[in-house]
């Protein structure tokens, strides 16, 4: 989803908003320290947003270097040479841009290159103002790292979790030995979305069967009006039915770009109170009471082997999980969305 037009009225109470939020993340996500130099990959539909981290890195003591997208020819598929030889020289990276389905690829190259040289990365393609203001950049991050911490904690020696949900979801997925992930706090040559707030873990590639009822949104398409039910067998993608034929087919193809497009690549769940459901993925997978699979790419993440070109995101509401653990003992850990204390 691209940037609001909205009018200059109270144009600095914005930026001011905004350059909070920027600050906040900075300082306890991405530990930005006085003297460290941050990059920031942006285009001309997200300066002002580029400009508001600018702003609070200076606020921090640290200085700013910028590439604009924008003086390429779009979609992007490849990383550009000149930008390319900026990475190794900054300790942070922050990646905001308009967001193009064709340009996955490109963004998966991106990230990749990045924490090669040991950046801590922010990655927030399709970040809007209005999450810079309100909401998910403005929360108690402290607080959040304490919720992931718990919920990382119940899914320690974790087998297998069923998981059902009130759109229809009824999904077994094998996550043994799996380790989960958060992206509250990024470390040297990690990488994570802003605005933050969710743990993940890489599935075990052939152990995911059942149906997955996408009534949230889907990666790049945004919400949905229309439930979408995808059949998965052995850790693929098998069928994915809607009344919208041409959207299926459209889905069809997104997932089907290469060999390991259609392959399990990530369980997630959402934590962050301040995010919404606002069709954009960005924000929505942040979203307490939210859990989506992603298809594709997981060569990041403990265990992840897929190694695709695209990682796709299907989100649904309100799950419950029920853990079998090695031992064999089973336990609730998240009640219709909500995490068990």
């Amino acid at each position: 989803m691209g940037l609001s037009g909205s009018g200059n009225n109270g144009h600095h109470d914005i930026n001011g908003d905004m350059i909070a939020g920027a600050t906040n993340v900075l300082k306890t996500v991405l530990s930005l320290e006085r003297g460290e130099e941050m990059l920031i990959v942006l285009d001309d539909s997200k300066k002002d947003i580029g400009e508001a981290f600018a702003k609070g890195a200076a606020a921090l003591g640290a200085s700013t270097n910028i590439y604009s997208l924008s003086k390429h020819k779009r979609p992007i598929t490849e990383v550009p040479e000149d930008l390319r030889s900026m990475f190794r020289h900054h300790e942070v990276i922050i990646n905001t841009f308009d967001t193009d389905p064709e340009e996955t690829p490109f963004r998966v190259k991106l990230i990749y290159e990045e924490i090669t040289y040991n950046a801590r990365v922010g990655h927030a393609p399709g970040i809007t103002r209005e999450m810079m203001k309100n909401g998910p950049m403005q929360v108690d991050y402290g607080a959040i790292v304490k919720d992931a911490e718990h919920l990382m904690a119940l899914f320690k020696d974790v087998k297998s979790v069923h998981i059902t949900a009130p759109g229809g979801t009824d999904l077994t997925i094998d996550i043994e030995d799996r380790k989960f992930h958060t992206d509250v706090s990024i470390n040297k040559g990690e990488f994570g979305n802003l605005p933050a707030g969710e743990i993940w873990c890489a599935p075990v590639e052939d152990g995911a069967n059942g149906v997955l009822v996408v009534d949230g949104s889907i990666g790049d398409l945004g919400r949905l009006d229309e439930d979408i039910a995808i059949k998965i067998k052995d850790g693929r993608l098998e069928s994915i039915s809607c009344e919208d034929i041409g959207l299926a087919k459209k889905l069809r193809r997104l997932c089907s770009v290469d060999e390991m497009a259609g392959v399990i690549g990530e369980l997630g769940i959402g934590l962050n109170p301040g995010a919404r459901l606002v069709g954009n993925l960005l924000e929505d997978e942040k979203a307490g009471g939210t859990a989506h699979i992603a298809f594709g790419n997981n060569l990041d993440m403990s265990g992840g082997s897929n190694q695709s070109c695209t990682h796709r995101d299907f989100l649904f509401l309100k799950p419950t999980f029920t853990a079998t653990y090695k031992d064999g003992s089973e336990m609730i850990i998240i009640d219709f969305g909500e995490v068990v204390r």
